[in-house]
Protein backbone atom coordinates (compact mmCIF):
# COMPACT_ATOMS: atom_id res chain seq x y z
CA UNK A 1 0.00 0.00 0.00
CA UNK A 2 1.11 3.58 -0.62
CA UNK A 3 2.62 4.88 2.64
CA UNK A 4 1.73 8.47 1.69
CA UNK A 5 -1.99 7.82 1.78
CA UNK A 6 -3.95 8.09 5.04
CA UNK A 7 -5.07 4.87 6.73
CA UNK A 8 -7.75 3.15 4.69
CA UNK A 9 -9.98 2.24 7.66
CA UNK A 10 -10.53 4.36 10.78
CA UNK A 11 -12.84 4.52 13.81
CA UNK A 12 -15.43 7.28 13.96
CA UNK A 13 -17.98 8.79 16.31
CA UNK A 14 -21.25 7.25 15.22
CA UNK A 15 -24.79 8.48 15.54
CA UNK A 16 -27.46 6.00 16.66
CA UNK A 17 -31.09 5.75 17.61
CA UNK A 18 -31.57 6.43 21.30
CA UNK A 19 -34.37 3.86 21.51
CA UNK A 20 -32.72 0.47 21.98
CA UNK A 21 -35.91 -1.43 22.84
CA UNK A 22 -37.67 -0.60 19.55
CA UNK A 23 -34.65 -0.73 17.24
CA UNK A 24 -36.22 -3.47 15.10
CA UNK A 25 -38.96 -1.02 14.07
CA UNK A 26 -36.38 1.57 13.03
CA UNK A 27 -34.00 -0.31 10.73
CA UNK A 28 -34.46 -1.31 7.08
CA UNK A 29 -32.55 -3.00 4.25
CA UNK A 30 -30.41 -0.94 1.84
CA UNK A 31 -32.41 1.45 -0.33
CA UNK A 32 -31.72 -0.37 -3.59
CA UNK A 33 -33.38 -3.66 -2.58
CA UNK A 34 -36.58 -2.05 -1.25
CA UNK A 35 -39.63 -2.14 -3.51
CA UNK A 36 -42.36 0.50 -3.37
CA UNK A 37 -44.58 -1.88 -1.41
CA UNK A 38 -41.78 -2.77 1.01
CA UNK A 39 -40.98 0.89 1.50
CA UNK A 40 -44.56 1.47 2.65
CA UNK A 41 -44.31 -1.50 5.01
CA UNK A 42 -41.11 -0.27 6.68
CA UNK A 43 -42.41 3.30 6.84
CA UNK A 44 -45.55 2.10 8.63
CA UNK A 45 -43.52 0.40 11.35
CA UNK A 46 -42.45 3.69 12.92
CA UNK A 47 -42.49 7.38 11.90
CA UNK A 48 -38.73 7.38 12.55
CA UNK A 49 -37.86 4.29 10.52
CA UNK A 50 -34.68 4.95 8.54
CA UNK A 51 -36.55 4.36 5.28
CA UNK A 52 -38.07 7.84 5.67
CA UNK A 53 -34.55 9.20 5.16
CA UNK A 54 -32.97 6.78 2.68
CA UNK A 55 -36.07 6.76 0.41
CA UNK A 56 -37.66 10.11 1.25
CA UNK A 57 -41.12 11.06 0.01
CA UNK A 58 -41.76 14.77 0.22
CA UNK A 59 -45.38 15.92 0.69
CA UNK A 60 -47.10 17.63 -2.21
CA UNK A 61 -44.30 16.71 -4.59
CA UNK A 62 -41.69 18.86 -2.86
CA UNK A 63 -37.93 18.38 -2.83
CA UNK A 64 -37.31 14.84 -1.57
CA UNK A 65 -33.76 15.52 -0.49
CA UNK A 66 -34.58 18.73 1.37
CA UNK A 67 -37.42 16.87 3.07
CA UNK A 68 -35.00 14.16 4.23
CA UNK A 69 -32.64 16.81 5.59
CA UNK A 70 -35.48 18.54 7.44
CA UNK A 71 -36.62 15.25 8.95
CA UNK A 72 -33.09 14.34 10.00
CA UNK A 73 -32.61 17.69 11.72
CA UNK A 74 -35.96 17.32 13.51
CA UNK A 75 -35.08 13.83 14.71
CA UNK A 76 -31.80 15.11 16.08
CA UNK A 77 -33.47 18.03 17.84
CA UNK A 78 -36.01 15.64 19.39
CA UNK A 79 -33.33 13.27 20.60
CA UNK A 80 -34.40 10.42 18.32
CA UNK A 81 -30.83 10.23 17.05
CA UNK A 82 -27.80 11.07 19.14
CA UNK A 83 -24.05 10.97 18.60
CA UNK A 84 -22.25 8.51 20.85
CA UNK A 85 -20.55 10.04 23.86
CA UNK A 86 -17.62 7.64 23.58
CA UNK A 87 -14.46 8.37 21.64
CA UNK A 88 -14.13 7.28 18.04
CA UNK A 89 -15.26 3.68 17.73
CA UNK A 90 -15.96 0.84 15.38
CA UNK A 91 -19.30 -0.94 15.63
CA UNK A 92 -19.09 -4.71 15.45
CA UNK A 93 -22.27 -6.42 14.23
CA UNK A 94 -23.14 -10.12 14.16
CA UNK A 95 -26.02 -11.18 11.90
CA UNK A 96 -27.65 -14.56 12.55
CA UNK A 97 -29.52 -15.82 9.50
CA UNK A 98 -30.89 -18.89 7.77
CA UNK A 99 -30.00 -20.00 4.24
CA UNK A 100 -32.69 -21.24 1.83
CA UNK A 101 -31.39 -24.74 2.60
CA UNK A 102 -32.25 -24.27 6.28
CA UNK A 103 -28.61 -24.00 7.40
CA UNK A 104 -27.98 -21.41 10.12
CA UNK A 105 -24.99 -19.06 9.83
CA UNK A 106 -23.59 -15.97 11.55
CA UNK A 107 -21.71 -13.26 9.66
CA UNK A 108 -19.67 -10.79 11.71
CA UNK A 109 -18.27 -7.49 10.50
CA UNK A 110 -17.84 -3.91 11.62
CA UNK A 111 -18.99 -0.44 10.71
CA UNK A 112 -16.01 1.87 10.23
CA UNK A 113 -15.01 4.99 8.30
CA UNK A 114 -13.29 4.07 5.02
CA UNK A 115 -11.45 6.50 2.80
CA UNK A 116 -13.58 7.68 -0.12
CA UNK A 117 -10.92 7.84 -2.79
CA UNK A 118 -10.86 7.19 -6.54
CA UNK A 119 -10.52 3.62 -7.75
CA UNK A 120 -7.22 4.66 -9.35
CA UNK A 121 -5.51 4.29 -5.97
CA UNK A 122 -6.47 0.57 -6.13
CA UNK A 123 -7.08 0.49 -2.38
CA UNK A 124 -10.81 -0.03 -2.90
CA UNK A 125 -11.67 -2.26 -5.85
CA UNK A 126 -15.04 -2.65 -7.64
CA UNK A 127 -16.45 -5.55 -9.63
CA UNK A 128 -19.68 -4.00 -10.96
CA UNK A 129 -20.61 -1.43 -13.58
CA UNK A 130 -22.43 1.60 -12.18
CA UNK A 131 -25.02 3.90 -13.74
CA UNK A 132 -25.42 7.65 -13.59
CA UNK A 133 -29.04 7.89 -12.39
CA UNK A 134 -28.59 6.07 -9.05
CA UNK A 135 -25.40 8.02 -8.36
CA UNK A 136 -27.13 11.33 -9.06
CA UNK A 137 -29.95 10.29 -6.70
CA UNK A 138 -27.62 9.34 -3.86
CA UNK A 139 -25.48 12.45 -4.37
CA UNK A 140 -28.55 14.67 -4.06
CA UNK A 141 -29.44 12.98 -0.78
CA UNK A 142 -25.86 13.18 0.52
CA UNK A 143 -25.56 16.88 -0.32
CA UNK A 144 -28.81 17.65 1.50
CA UNK A 145 -28.27 15.56 4.63
CA UNK A 146 -24.45 15.72 4.86
CA UNK A 147 -24.67 12.31 6.52
CA UNK A 148 -23.76 8.75 5.58
CA UNK A 149 -27.20 7.26 6.13
CA UNK A 150 -26.20 3.87 4.75
CA UNK A 151 -23.02 1.88 4.47
CA UNK A 152 -21.02 0.31 1.71
CA UNK A 153 -20.30 -3.41 2.19
CA UNK A 154 -16.60 -4.22 1.81
CA UNK A 155 -14.59 -7.43 2.02
CA UNK A 156 -11.11 -7.49 3.53
CA UNK A 157 -8.60 -10.16 2.49
CA UNK A 158 -7.74 -12.00 5.67
CA UNK A 159 -5.42 -14.89 4.78
CA UNK A 160 -4.19 -15.35 8.35
CA UNK A 161 -7.72 -14.89 9.79
CA UNK A 162 -6.43 -12.26 12.20
CA UNK A 163 -9.40 -9.97 11.46
CA UNK A 164 -11.82 -12.88 11.81
CA UNK A 165 -10.43 -13.73 15.26
CA UNK A 166 -10.37 -10.11 16.41
CA UNK A 167 -14.00 -9.58 15.39
CA UNK A 168 -15.01 -12.78 17.19
CA UNK A 169 -13.32 -11.55 20.38
CA UNK A 170 -15.07 -8.18 20.11
CA UNK A 171 -18.42 -9.95 19.68
CA UNK A 172 -18.02 -12.22 22.71
CA UNK A 173 -19.55 -10.06 25.46
CA UNK A 174 -23.04 -8.66 26.04
CA UNK A 175 -24.07 -6.53 23.05
CA UNK A 176 -24.88 -2.83 23.32
CA UNK A 177 -27.96 -3.27 21.12
CA UNK A 178 -30.09 -5.93 19.49
CA UNK A 179 -32.50 -5.85 16.56
CA UNK A 180 -34.28 -8.13 14.12
CA UNK A 181 -34.93 -7.42 10.47
CA UNK A 182 -36.84 -9.78 8.17
CA UNK A 183 -35.79 -12.88 10.06
CA UNK A 184 -32.17 -11.82 10.60
CA UNK A 185 -31.19 -11.30 14.24
CA UNK A 186 -28.55 -8.63 14.83
CA UNK A 187 -26.27 -7.86 17.77
CA UNK A 188 -24.10 -4.74 18.00
CA UNK A 189 -21.01 -3.98 20.10
CA UNK A 190 -19.29 -0.59 20.40
CA UNK A 191 -15.49 -0.92 20.43
CA UNK A 192 -13.36 2.12 21.31
CA UNK A 193 -9.74 2.86 22.17
CA UNK A 194 -7.00 0.34 21.40
CA UNK A 195 -9.54 -2.29 20.29
CA UNK A 196 -10.99 0.04 17.65
CA UNK A 197 -7.53 1.00 16.42
CA UNK A 198 -6.47 -2.64 16.11
CA UNK A 199 -9.63 -3.70 14.29
CA UNK A 200 -9.20 -0.76 11.90
CA UNK A 201 -5.57 -1.70 11.27
CA UNK A 202 -6.44 -5.31 10.52
CA UNK A 203 -9.33 -4.35 8.24
CA UNK A 204 -7.24 -1.85 6.28
CA UNK A 205 -3.89 -3.61 5.99
CA UNK A 206 -4.56 -4.54 2.33
CA UNK A 207 -6.93 -3.46 -0.42
CA UNK A 208 -10.69 -3.74 0.14
CA UNK A 209 -13.24 -5.11 -2.30
CA UNK A 210 -16.78 -3.79 -2.75
CA UNK A 211 -19.34 -6.52 -2.17
CA UNK A 212 -22.43 -4.26 -2.26
CA UNK A 213 -22.83 -0.52 -2.63
CA UNK A 214 -20.86 0.42 -5.74
CA UNK A 215 -23.13 3.41 -6.43
CA UNK A 216 -22.89 4.58 -2.83
CA UNK A 217 -19.11 4.37 -2.84
CA UNK A 218 -18.72 6.32 -6.08
CA UNK A 219 -21.18 8.88 -4.72
CA UNK A 220 -19.07 9.25 -1.57
CA UNK A 221 -15.98 9.81 -3.72
CA UNK A 222 -17.78 12.49 -5.74
CA UNK A 223 -19.00 14.22 -2.57
CA UNK A 224 -15.48 14.14 -1.07
CA UNK A 225 -14.27 16.14 -4.07
CA UNK A 226 -16.90 18.79 -3.29
CA UNK A 227 -16.37 18.70 0.50
CA UNK A 228 -12.76 17.70 1.24
CA UNK A 229 -13.55 17.25 4.93
CA UNK A 230 -15.98 14.47 4.01
CA UNK A 231 -13.28 12.15 2.73
CA UNK A 232 -14.52 9.01 4.51
CA UNK A 233 -17.62 6.92 3.92
CA UNK A 234 -19.55 4.70 6.29
CA UNK A 235 -18.66 1.09 5.48
CA UNK A 236 -19.39 -2.36 6.83
CA UNK A 237 -16.19 -4.39 6.58
CA UNK A 238 -16.23 -8.18 6.87
CA UNK A 239 -13.41 -10.66 6.55
CA UNK A 240 -13.30 -12.64 3.32
CA UNK A 241 -12.40 -15.61 5.53
CA UNK A 242 -15.51 -15.31 7.72
CA UNK A 243 -17.20 -18.74 7.68
CA UNK A 244 -20.56 -16.92 7.84
CA UNK A 245 -19.97 -15.05 4.57
CA UNK A 246 -22.44 -16.19 1.92
CA UNK A 247 -22.89 -15.43 -1.76
CA UNK A 248 -26.06 -16.85 -3.26
CA UNK A 249 -26.43 -17.41 -7.00
CA UNK A 250 -28.93 -15.33 -8.90
CA UNK A 251 -30.93 -17.70 -11.06
CA UNK A 252 -32.40 -16.60 -14.39
CA UNK A 253 -36.08 -16.90 -15.31
CA UNK A 254 -36.92 -16.43 -19.01
CA UNK A 255 -40.40 -15.32 -20.02
CA UNK A 256 -41.90 -15.40 -23.49
CA UNK A 257 -43.14 -18.01 -25.91
CA UNK A 258 -42.08 -21.66 -25.68
CA UNK A 259 -38.59 -22.84 -26.60
CA UNK A 260 -37.64 -25.86 -28.70
CA UNK A 261 -35.57 -27.68 -26.07
CA UNK A 262 -34.10 -30.38 -28.38
CA UNK A 263 -32.89 -27.74 -30.83
CA UNK A 264 -31.24 -25.77 -28.04
CA UNK A 265 -29.58 -28.94 -26.74
CA UNK A 266 -28.07 -29.64 -30.16
CA UNK A 267 -26.41 -26.23 -30.08
CA UNK A 268 -25.17 -26.63 -26.52
CA UNK A 269 -23.45 -29.95 -27.23
CA UNK A 270 -20.62 -27.99 -28.83
CA UNK A 271 -19.68 -26.66 -25.42
CA UNK A 272 -21.32 -28.88 -22.82
CA UNK A 273 -21.83 -32.44 -21.75
CA UNK A 274 -25.63 -32.68 -21.66
CA UNK A 275 -27.57 -34.81 -19.20
CA UNK A 276 -31.00 -35.15 -17.63
CA UNK A 277 -32.07 -34.73 -14.00
CA UNK A 278 -34.01 -37.61 -12.50
CA UNK A 279 -37.46 -36.48 -11.26
CA UNK A 280 -36.71 -37.60 -7.69
CA UNK A 281 -33.35 -35.86 -7.49
CA UNK A 282 -32.79 -32.63 -5.53
CA UNK A 283 -31.89 -30.07 -8.19
CA UNK A 284 -29.80 -27.81 -5.96
CA UNK A 285 -27.74 -30.68 -4.57
CA UNK A 286 -27.20 -32.08 -8.07
CA UNK A 287 -26.09 -28.67 -9.35
CA UNK A 288 -23.58 -28.29 -6.51
CA UNK A 289 -22.24 -31.78 -7.27
CA UNK A 290 -21.81 -30.95 -10.96
CA UNK A 291 -20.19 -27.63 -10.05
CA UNK A 292 -17.32 -29.47 -8.42
CA UNK A 293 -16.44 -30.76 -11.90
CA UNK A 294 -16.42 -27.29 -13.46
CA UNK A 295 -18.83 -24.74 -14.88
CA UNK A 296 -22.34 -26.18 -14.71
CA UNK A 297 -25.99 -25.23 -14.73
CA UNK A 298 -29.44 -26.79 -14.82
CA UNK A 299 -31.97 -25.62 -17.39
CA UNK A 300 -35.62 -26.24 -16.57
CA UNK A 301 -38.19 -26.36 -19.34
CA UNK A 302 -41.95 -26.95 -18.96
CA UNK A 303 -43.08 -30.51 -18.46
CA UNK A 304 -40.36 -31.43 -15.97
CA UNK A 305 -37.81 -31.45 -18.78
CA UNK A 306 -34.73 -30.50 -16.77
CA UNK A 307 -31.28 -30.82 -18.30
CA UNK A 308 -27.78 -30.51 -16.89
CA UNK A 309 -25.03 -28.71 -18.75
CA UNK A 310 -21.40 -29.22 -17.71
CA UNK A 311 -18.72 -27.40 -19.67
CA UNK A 312 -16.51 -29.92 -21.46
CA UNK A 313 -12.98 -30.24 -20.15
CA UNK A 314 -10.45 -28.54 -22.38
CA UNK A 315 -13.06 -27.08 -24.72
CA UNK A 316 -11.92 -23.91 -26.45
CA UNK A 317 -14.14 -20.89 -25.86
CA UNK A 318 -12.53 -18.86 -28.64
CA UNK A 319 -15.68 -19.03 -30.76
CA UNK A 320 -18.01 -18.08 -27.92
CA UNK A 321 -19.60 -14.74 -28.75
CA UNK A 322 -20.46 -12.32 -25.98
CA UNK A 323 -18.03 -13.80 -23.48
CA UNK A 324 -15.51 -10.97 -23.66
CA UNK A 325 -11.73 -11.09 -23.95
CA UNK A 326 -10.61 -10.74 -20.35
CA UNK A 327 -9.18 -13.96 -18.86
CA UNK A 328 -10.82 -13.19 -15.50
CA UNK A 329 -14.25 -12.88 -17.10
CA UNK A 330 -13.81 -15.84 -19.46
CA UNK A 331 -12.99 -18.01 -16.43
CA UNK A 332 -16.11 -16.87 -14.58
CA UNK A 333 -18.87 -19.46 -14.39
CA UNK A 334 -21.73 -16.97 -14.40
CA UNK A 335 -20.26 -15.19 -17.45
CA UNK A 336 -19.97 -18.48 -19.34
CA UNK A 337 -23.54 -19.49 -18.51
CA UNK A 338 -24.83 -16.03 -19.39
CA UNK A 339 -23.14 -16.04 -22.81
CA UNK A 340 -23.50 -19.69 -23.79
CA UNK A 341 -26.85 -20.62 -22.22
CA UNK A 342 -29.02 -17.67 -21.21
CA UNK A 343 -28.39 -15.60 -24.33
CA UNK A 344 -29.04 -18.64 -26.55
CA UNK A 345 -32.42 -19.20 -24.90
CA UNK A 346 -33.31 -15.53 -25.23
CA UNK A 347 -32.22 -15.54 -28.86
CA UNK A 348 -34.42 -18.51 -29.67
CA UNK A 349 -37.59 -16.45 -29.25
CA UNK A 350 -38.57 -14.40 -32.32
CA UNK A 351 -40.64 -12.15 -30.05
CA UNK A 352 -39.12 -9.96 -27.37
CA UNK A 353 -38.43 -12.18 -24.34
CA UNK A 354 -37.86 -10.86 -20.85
CA UNK A 355 -35.59 -11.92 -18.04
CA UNK A 356 -36.08 -11.97 -14.28
CA UNK A 357 -33.72 -12.89 -11.46
CA UNK A 358 -34.15 -14.66 -8.14
CA UNK A 359 -31.80 -16.13 -5.51
CA UNK A 360 -34.49 -18.71 -4.69
CA UNK A 361 -34.14 -21.84 -6.86
CA UNK A 362 -37.61 -23.05 -5.97
CA UNK A 363 -39.15 -19.81 -7.17
CA UNK A 364 -37.37 -20.30 -10.50
CA UNK A 365 -38.66 -23.88 -10.84
CA UNK A 366 -42.17 -22.93 -9.75
CA UNK A 367 -42.39 -20.25 -12.45
CA UNK A 368 -41.65 -22.87 -15.11
CA UNK A 369 -43.82 -25.59 -13.62
CA UNK A 370 -46.79 -23.22 -13.33
CA UNK A 371 -46.47 -22.28 -16.99
CA UNK A 372 -45.57 -18.68 -16.20
CA UNK A 373 -42.06 -18.92 -17.66
CA UNK A 374 -40.55 -20.51 -20.74
CA UNK A 375 -37.35 -21.63 -19.00
CA UNK A 376 -35.23 -21.18 -15.93
CA UNK A 377 -31.46 -21.43 -15.60
CA UNK A 378 -30.04 -22.40 -12.22
CA UNK A 379 -26.46 -21.45 -11.46
CA UNK A 380 -23.94 -22.20 -8.76
CA UNK A 381 -22.81 -19.22 -6.67
CA UNK A 382 -19.90 -17.01 -7.59
CA UNK A 383 -17.01 -17.41 -5.14
CA UNK A 384 -15.17 -14.71 -3.22
CA UNK A 385 -11.97 -15.64 -5.06
CA UNK A 386 -13.72 -15.04 -8.38
CA UNK A 387 -14.95 -11.63 -7.20
CA UNK A 388 -11.41 -10.73 -6.16
CA UNK A 389 -9.90 -11.97 -9.44
CA UNK A 390 -12.26 -9.85 -11.55
CA UNK A 391 -11.70 -6.78 -9.36
CA UNK A 392 -7.92 -7.28 -9.41
CA UNK A 393 -8.03 -7.44 -13.20
CA UNK A 394 -9.97 -4.16 -13.33
CA UNK A 395 -12.95 -5.89 -14.91
CA UNK A 396 -16.67 -5.89 -14.16
CA UNK A 397 -18.92 -8.92 -13.83
CA UNK A 398 -22.14 -9.50 -15.76
CA UNK A 399 -25.21 -8.03 -14.05
CA UNK A 400 -26.63 -10.06 -11.15
CA UNK A 401 -23.48 -12.14 -10.70
CA UNK A 402 -23.44 -11.94 -6.90
CA UNK A 403 -26.06 -11.83 -4.18
CA UNK A 404 -24.51 -11.39 -0.76
CA UNK A 405 -26.73 -12.33 2.18
CA UNK A 406 -27.81 -11.08 4.55
CA UNK A 407 -27.98 -7.47 3.41
CA UNK A 408 -26.24 -4.94 5.64
CA UNK A 409 -28.99 -3.13 7.56
CA UNK A 410 -29.55 0.61 7.33
CA UNK A 411 -30.15 2.50 10.57
CA UNK A 412 -27.92 0.72 13.06
CA UNK A 413 -25.25 3.44 12.79
CA UNK A 414 -25.11 6.74 10.89
CA UNK A 415 -22.08 8.93 10.25
CA UNK A 416 -22.44 12.73 10.04
CA UNK A 417 -20.07 14.31 7.52
CA UNK A 418 -18.30 17.64 7.44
Amino acid sequence: MNAELPPLVAPFRGERYTSREHLSALVAPPYDVISKEERARYAARDPHNIVHLILPEAPAGGDRYAHAATQLAAWRDAGVLRSDAAADSVYVVAQDYTLPSGERRTRTGMFAAVRAEPFSTRRVRPHEQTHSAPKADRLGLLRATRTSLESIFLLAPDPDRALTRALARAASGPPAARAELDGVAMRLWVVSGHGAAELSRLAGRAQLYIADGHHRYETAVAYAQEAPGADRALAFVASAADPGLTILPTHRIIFGSGRDAPKLLDGWRRWFDVGRVAPCMDRVERLAELGREGTACIVAFPGEYDVTLVLKRGVSLDGASGLGNSPAIRALGVARIEALVVQHILGADPATPSLAYTPDPRAAFDAVRAGKAAAAVLLNPTTVDEVFAVADAGDVMPPKSTYFVPKVPSGLVLRPLA
